[in-house]
């Protein structure tokens, strides 16, 4: 895992690099990784000063004796589902513009997720759902806003 240190070093090399070059693309180029580098590092210098007050996703080791998620963390995860099924439906929403590579990778990605066993199912469910839903034709009513007995819980 990358460090705050590690991206204030590439920062340096890629101000040292600048130095050596005239070339205005090459300096650009130079210039955009130093910036990325830079908020890379403050983005991890934020992250070890904030970890303490960070929500995080309860995994099987937060199963009580039961075998059964504690109601803390049925909520977090409740917030969670909502927010990927929003994700979700903004990526269709959008499927058309996302360039092809990047369609290719997300497709895989989504194949790829959960049982093993089940990847060449859930392949072809996927495939299916795009195609039917090529043209972003998706019930975002349903995905953005939660329904009433959600809220009540």
């Amino acid at each position: 895992m990358f460090t705050a240190e590690h991206f204030r070093k590439k920062l340096a090399e890629s101000a040292e690099s600048i130095k050596n070059t005239d070339a205005p693309s090459e300096i650009r180029k130079l210039e955009q990784s130093m910036k990325s580098f830079g908020l890379l590092a403050e983005n991890e210098d934020w992250l070890a000063a904030n970890f303490d007050k960070m929500i995080r996703s309860q995994d099987g080791g937060a199963e009580g004796e039961s075998g059964q998620i504690p109601p803390d963390n049925m909520a977090v995860a409740k917030i969670e589902e909502r927010i990927l099924r929003c994700l979700g439906a903004a990526v269709m929403m959008h499927w058309g513009a996302i360039p092809t590579k990047l369609q290719r990778e997300l497709f895989d990605t989504a194949g790829s997720l959960g049982d093993v066993l089940q990847t060449v199912t859930l392949r072809g469910q996927v495939a299916r759902f795009l195609h039917a839903h090529k043209d972003g034709a998706i019930a975002t009513d349903r995905v953005a806003k939660p329904n009433k007995d959600e809220q009540s819980s």
